[in-house]
């Protein structure tokens, strides 16, 4: 498995968690607090997610599908995305378990 496919993910997991959590504080700001301007940050910041979960849920199916898992490993990694903060304790050790299966693309040796 190339390291790139690791990296995209990696990137997605943590643009969609921080996304996640910057919602979930726009709802309780909403709705809890009843902030002024609240509504349309939580729009702004709920349909970002929502487009980039999309990606989220591409990148990680592919890392899945290289690396081989399982489909249920494979399940609780796309819903990863969907419960806030558990994207970045999910990303930690899938990059983890998978730092031995990466490989590096071999460095072009220019010829004299």
């Amino acid at each position: 498995m190339k390291k790139s496919v690791l990296t995209r993910y990696r990137v997605m997991a943590y643009v969609t968690g921080v996304l996640l959590v910057l919602l979930t504080l726009g709802v309780i700001a909403k709705y809890l607090l009843k902030m002024d301007g609240a509504a349309g940050f939580t729009s702004v910041v709920g349909i970002a997610h929502g487009w980039l979960y999309v990606v989220y849920l591409v990148f990680a199916f592919d890392l899945g599908s290289k690396a081989k898992m399982p489909v249920g490993r494979q399940l609780w990694i796309l819903l990863a995305g969907t419960i806030p903060t558990a994207a970045f304790f999910v990303e930690r050790r899938v990059s983890r378990e998978l730092e031995g299966k990466v490989t590096d693309p071999a460095p072009a040796v220019a010829e004299a």
